[in-house]
């Protein structure tokens, strides 16, 4: 697994696309392919931040739900916007949400092949 990440409209999917040679019909916008759905392909997760935000307000699992689809689909590429910065949000369920996600994206990082930021259309490796 691959994890890209960067803020919100910095070219992180045109990236990916480029770097790893992939068309349109990889990407899974704001979800997760269901299971058996994408065996053996490389997929790529764009929006991983919004998948998060809809399973924690559907009273999901997401950390254990994206562990899950990692050992079914251990090659994708993970893409989220970094949303832990700036200003602290006044509501509880937005901050819960930045935690969360914020934690999930580093216990991914660990076990990520390759972790990259990208500014500008610019990947930058981290890992």
């Amino acid at each position: 697994m691959k994890l890209v990440i960067g803020g919100c409209a910095q070219g992180k999917l045109t990236y990916v696309l480029h770097k790893y040679r992939l068309g349109e019909d990889a990407v899974w916008d704001g979800c997760l392919p269901a299971s058996g759905e994408v065996c053996g392909k490389t997929v790529v997760i764009h929006q991983f931040h919004l998948w998060v935000r809809r399973r924690l307000l559907e009273n999901g699992r997401p950390e254990e739900e994206i562990l899950e689809f990692l050992k079914e689909c251990p090659d994708c590429v993970l893409i989220s916007d970094e949303i832990g910065n700036g200003i602290v949000p006044i509501d509880a369920g937005e901050r819960e949400y930045r935690e969360r996600t914020g934690r999930i994206l580093i216990r991914l990082a660990e076990q990520a092949e390759e972790v990259e930021r990208v500014i500008c259309g610019i990947g930058q490796k981290i890992k």
